[in-house]
């Protein structure tokens, strides 16, 4: 049985993220669910009052404190029917898909946490590319996205805004662990089986590179899949970049986030600008 965790926010990519979960159940089979989860920040969920009163009367005070209690009470009731009104909206989409197995779940508190909670039955997490006040910042990723990258234990499956059927995969293999439990488990899927399989190693062609690039080859081979595998030299970015546009892919396979941030604060991270900006759903595995 294969178990789906979408995060759904009312954004823009909710409905990708549903259909892009839709996708992976159809291919799962039978037994596949999905679960819907939209989390409420503790100050939606509570109402988060702020304290306007100042140097007024202790009369004043009181009855202007009792009111913003009141309009924060009316704000947590909005937001909770909010939510269940866009897990409702995206159990409708993933019904029209045919998913018959949808739970929903409105969860308060934060959002990492949540998940961490969450994830353990969980074989994979669907996510949008950009949250619903990233939607017109283009270059601007969802905040939540690397915090939930970098701390799940599942593969992170993240959206692009617009769903299409997923033919060609590209997996960037560096030879790492991540890259390693990518290609691993790309072999062992029964999801992807089928698809056009490309795997791309970037970097300037060592003996152990080589070795490292044929052995990947080989377990994906092992597991059915009709490989084309290929070394370039260059940065990474823009090598990915082009390879995904030549070939036509569908679907970007690669380690997330294999250095620390404050790496990643000074030199960039592969990881973020591959995310940035390719216009195709990018898999993560850490």
């Amino acid at each position: 049985m294969t178990k789906l965790i979408a995060l759904v926010d009312g954004s823009v990519y909710s409905r990708s993220v549903c259909e892009h979960a839709a996708w992976i159940a159809a291919r799962a089979g039978e037994g596949a669910r999905v679960e819907l989860l939209h989390v409420l920040g503790r100050r939606q969920a509570e109402g988060g009052a702020a304290n306007l009163s100042g140097n007024i009367a202790l009369g004043a005070r009181t009855a202007l404190l009792n009111e913003l209690a009141e309009l924060d009470a009316q704000a947590a009731k909005l937001a909770k029917a909010r939510g269940r009104a866009i897990l409702d909206d995206a159990a409708k989409v993933l019904d029209e898909a045919g998913v018959a197995d949808v739970t929903t779940r409105l969860r308060s508190g934060d959002l990492v946490e949540t998940l961490a909670e969450m994830e353990a039955d969980a074989d994979l997490v669907v996510i949008g590319k950009r949250g619903e006040a990233a939607d017109f910042a283009k270059l601007h990723l969802g905040s939540n996205l690397e915090r939930i990258a970098r701390s799940a234990r599942k593969p992170i499956l993240v959206a692009a805004r617009a769903f299409r059927p997923i033919k060609r995969l590209l997996i960037a293999y560096d030879g790492g662990t991540s890259a390693l439990k990518a290609v691993d488990h790309i072999a062992r899927s029964t999801i992807l089986s089928g698809l056009d399989c490309h795997l791309l190693m970037v970097g300037q062609e060592t003996p152990e590179l080589r070795r490292s690039l044929d052995g990947a080859t080989a377990m994906l081979r092992g597991g059915g899949f009709a490989v084309t595998a290929g070394m370039r030299s260059g940065q990474p970015e823009t090598v990915i970049s082009e390879a995904v546009e030549r070939e036509g892919i569908d679907l970007l396979v690669m380690g997330a986030y294999g250095h620390s941030r404050i790496r990643s604060l000074i030199i960039g991270s592969t990881t973020t600008e591959m995310i940035r900006s390719c216009k195709i759903p990018v898999l993560l595995f850490r």
